[in-house]
């Protein structure tokens, strides 16, 4: 028996340290949370047990070759020789004919490790490659905040549990970030409060001291709501304005102008309640207030970041917020991706409405890995139609099985992380340390590196990957720690990374900026706005189970559950008893999927868990679609308009 200490790089705001077990065929037998992490605290979730079982279900084990229709599993083994040949071939093929634009690398947060997402783009960057913008996640939110901000980054999840009020706004924690729960939980039980701000009554807003439930998509007015309320009440900490901040008067007044009726009627929350939140901000400090990506993924959704992140400024505090953390380290990854080594002006592309572009052909060799985008993007019919086109070649390199694999030409079996050696930078805390290799990869699999590796020799470009990536890291993580170097890591010693200032604000006038002076050149309002809400469809949200990243654990838990949560009231007006098949559908689809009834959801709203398959065989996002924020180009997954009705069989 034998302990292997190992980093989760996942999707994931934990970012947790693992201890795995091995019995002594070396096979993986157990696994705990690092009890001297500060933040994993010795546990770990339904997701890191699950790697005990995951690593060995449903693996791509060896090269395949297509001999049979897309979509579909009509593969042929094949040697690794014999697949990088053609794959090196059709690759030439476009690049001679029709120039590097017309290829597309596809990636995202499959897997987090520097060496697994980042280093392997030097290959495609050297060529000149196309990529996306990494817009269907986090984007908006990053761009809402730098107008106001200059840059995204906020509070230590560490320091959670020294807050007086800690305030979850379009966050369940307790599903997606169960180790920063754990913290907010030890404050609650020094005597601090717990307001949640969701549509749905979350996991999280079941254990919250104060729920607020607004309409989708008016988190401004609800925000503008709290701040009269702070301003009327003598709240606001007016020598922090003076100091701190630049156009709050111009803000003021537009937050005066929402009366407490209007608020109600925009957010169809009542005016005691908007106090009764007003009152523990401002009574209670120092106050956290933690939002999560989910609530961003609107139409409006960066609109929403910036109206709430503007409430701890008005307390006085810096950076009062957290969202992610990840601008505000000084790691260079750039240096890793080779971007700055190559200086190629490279093609880039929305990812959110890249469907579009697939399905109109624009690209003609597609490699993609660290992602399942037969399921997670938008459009989904577009996109697999684009993925099916005789015309353009499909490389998947994977660990597992997944949908977008049965669009692939050539499939290529991946190590996952517990075969091989990585770091992981989180996006939340900033505790760093190696991830070992716990087990031999299985069957053929072989890391990113290794076969991009390999197609540069057959491209004849050997040169660019020769630099080792440990040297390439180092490189990149020069001057980064607080407490240590990079030969400390390397020896096995987990380190902080330094952390940008709370104070500095990277805008014009470098302070915090109520009215946005980079918005205003941008020709976007310099203040929130409250958008319109859709009337007369019902607004479809979408969050994670406690089981599932992402697409990840179907081998272990089964299928993501197909179902649908709605009011009791809408499902009488239709209806729709507990347990019938319902049709969700809109002018891009329709889902078929389990109906249960529930005062979770208000009406007007139906909730289903993310990433789900229905019951017809149609992935949810067929619902979606390919619709880009005006700030950021982010996706807009929980502003999606459908109607329901019950199934006929």
């Amino acid at each position: 028996m034998r302990e292997v200490e190992v980093v989760c790089p996942r999707d994931c705001y934990d970012t947790c340290s693992l201890i795995f077990t091995l019995d002594n065929s070396g096979k993986l037998k157990n696994v705990r949370g690092d009890s001297q992490h500060p933040i994993t605290q010795g546990f770990t979730c339904p997701r890191g047990v699950g790697d005990l079982k995951r690593v060995y279900e449903n693996r791509i084990l060896y090269p395949y070759v297509r001999i049979g229709p897309k979509p579909g599993r009509n593969f042929k083994r094949v040697e690794w020789k014999n697949a990088l040949d053609l794959v090196a071939e059709k690759l030439k093929h476009v690049l001679n004919n029709y120039g590097p634009e017309a290829v597309l690398h596809l990636e995202y947060a499959g897997n987090m490790g520097l060496l697994t997402w980042y280093f392997p783009q030097r290959f495609w960057n050297a060529i000149g490659a196309s990529k996306t913008d990494y817009s269907i996640c986090s984007k908006s939110g990053h761009e809402a905040l730098s107008l106001h901000y200059g840059s995204s980054y906020g509070i230590q999840p560490e320091k959670l549990s020294e807050m007086k009020l800690i305030v979850y706004w379009g966050f369940n924690a307790v599903v997606s970030a169960p180790h920063l729960w754990a913290l907010s939980v030890k404050a609650k039980k020094r005597g601090g409060r717990i307001a949640v701000v969701d549509s749905r009554r979350s996991e999280t807003a079941r254990r919250a001291n104060i729920w607020l439930c607004p309409k989708p998509g008016s988190d401004v007015a609800l925000a503008f709501g709290i701040a009269r309320y702070l301003i009327e009440h003598g709240y606001v900490d007016q020598d922090f304005i003076k100091e701190w901040t630049y156009g709050y008067e111009e803000y003021r007044r537009k937050v005066l102008e929402w009366t407490p009726e209007r608020v109600e009627k925009v957010t169809g929350v009542s005016w005691s309640e908007v106090e009764e939140l007003g009152d523990v901000y401002g009574r209670l400090k120092p106050s956290a207030t933690m939002m999560g990506f989910g609530f961003q993924k609107s139409v409006y959704g960066a609109e929403s970041v910036r109206a709430v992140s503007l409430i701890p400024a008005l307390l006085g505090l810096h950076r009062g917020f957290y969202y992610s953390n990840s601008k505000g380290y000084m790691v260079d990854i750039s240096y890793l991706t080779g971007e700055e080594l190559y200086g190629k002006k490279v093609r880039i592309v929305s990812q959110v409405a890249l469907a579009e572009y697939l399905e109109q052909g624009e690209f003609k060799f597609v490699y993609i890995y660290n992602m399942n985008p037969a399921v997670t993007l938008p459009d989904q019919k577009a996109l697999r139609k684009g993925l099916s086109r005789r015309d353009v070649f499909v490389v998947v390199h994977d660990t597992h099985w997944i949908e977008t694999t049965d669009y692939a030409d050539v499939v290529l079996p991946a190590a996952t992380y517990l075969e091989k050696k990585d770091i992981v930078i989180p996006y939340s805390h900033r505790y760093v340390k190696i991830s070992k290799k716990a087990i031999e990869p299985l069957g053929e699999s072989k890391s990113e590196i290794w076969v991009v590796k390999e197609l540069a020799s057959r491209l004849g470009i050997d040169g660019i990957l020769i630099e080792d990536p440990w040297k390439a890291l180092e490189k990149a993580f020069k001057d980064s720690f607080e407490d240590g170097s990079f030969g400390d890591l390397a020896n096995g010693k987990m380190l902080k990374l330094k952390y940008k200032p709370l104070n500095c604000y990277q805008t014009f006038t470098g302070k915090i900026e109520f009215y946005s002076l980079k918005a205003e050149k941008l020709g976007l309002n310099p203040l929130p706005e409250q958008h319109p809400l859709p009337e007369n469809a019902f607004i479809l949200l979408n969050s994670s189970i406690f089981k599932y990243t992402h697409t990840q654990f179907r081998e272990v838990y089964g299928p993501i559950p197909p179902f649908v949560l709605i009011n009791l009231c809408d499902a009488e007006r239709l209806g729709v008893k507990n347990g019938d098949k319902v049709v969700v559908y809109n002018e891009q689809g329709e889902v078929l999927l389990e109906a249960r009834i529930s005062e979770d959801v208000p009406r007007g709203v139906l909730w289903s868990p993310r990433q789900l398959e229905g019951l017809n065989g149609e992935t949810q996002n067929v619902l979606v679609p390919p619709v880009r924020q005006k700030i950021g180009g982010g996706a807009v997954f929980n502003s999606t308009l459908v109607n329901i009705r019950k199934f006929d069989a």
